[in-house]
């Protein structure tokens, strides 16, 4: 199996050096920058990651700037972020999740923790990159949905959220296997905000909101 490439964007020398050290003994390879700029450069550049640990607290440009421009960049290749910080706030998670984090670890946290959730990101990235399903067309490379050939804009949580639907057509999601399916378990995540990405997802698939189907009583799940 090839060696998964980690970017580490930390400006806390003591926490990036605990961090790396710690996700290079989980089997990854790391690379460290201290701001959001450093890292667009190596990115623009071309250097190739397959995950993104990303303070959110950074000097200059912070994570949600970079979450930002990075998600929007289109010769990057989009791969999964997981946003690290010591704000805990939900206000300050659902602003992550919206601008483009996959994943939100408040500090500190333990090594355990934060090799489990870079190993829920990263299965996800062995599966096929791309779905096609009742003229839906999901990308995960370039971060795109089309519906009837029209582009999709969808937060990453929504965009996660599709991508299972797309892949298990038929099968039934309570609103915890949801959230473990995106996160893991332990995230601090309830029921009412799976319930509000649901409906802005079906407010964002217009005519083709219908096939996202409520099971009263237990979840969701998409139509055949």
């Amino acid at each position: 199996m090839t060696e998964k490439k980690i970017l580490i964007v930390e400006d806390e020398d003591s926490i990036g050096e605990l961090i790396e050290f710690n996700v290079s003994k989980g089997g990854y390879k790391c690379t460290r920058v201290d701001s959001g700029e450093a890292a667009l450069n190596l990115l623009r550049r071309g250097e190739s990651f397959d995950l993104i640990l990303l303070d959110l607290m950074l000097t200059g440009m912070d994570g949600l700037d970079f979450c930002k421009i990075y998600r929007a960049e289109k010769s990057f290749r989009q791969v999964p972020i997981i946003m690290l910080t010591a704000r805990g706030e939900e206000s300050d998670i659902v602003s992550g999740l919206e601008f483009g984090a996959n994943d939100y670890i408040t500090k500190p946290f333990s090594p355990r923790v934060l090799l489990a959730r870079i190993k829920v990101q990263l299965r996800e990235l062995q599966e096929s990159p791309s779905v096609s399903r009742n003229g839906i067309e999901l990308d995960r490379e370039f971060h795109e949905v089309r519906s009837d050939k029209k582009n999709i804009d969808l937060t990453a949580n929504e965009f996660s959220i599709l991508e299972m639907f797309l892949r298990n057509p038929g099968r039934v999601f309570t609103r915890d296997a949801i959230i473990r399916n995106l996160h893991g378990e332990g995230y601090p995540v309830t029921d009412r905000a799976v319930d509000v990405a649901i409906v802005s997802l079906r407010k964002k698939l217009g005519a083709k909101s219908g096939l996202i189907e409520t099971v009263r009583g237990i979840g969701y799940r998409m139509a055949r």
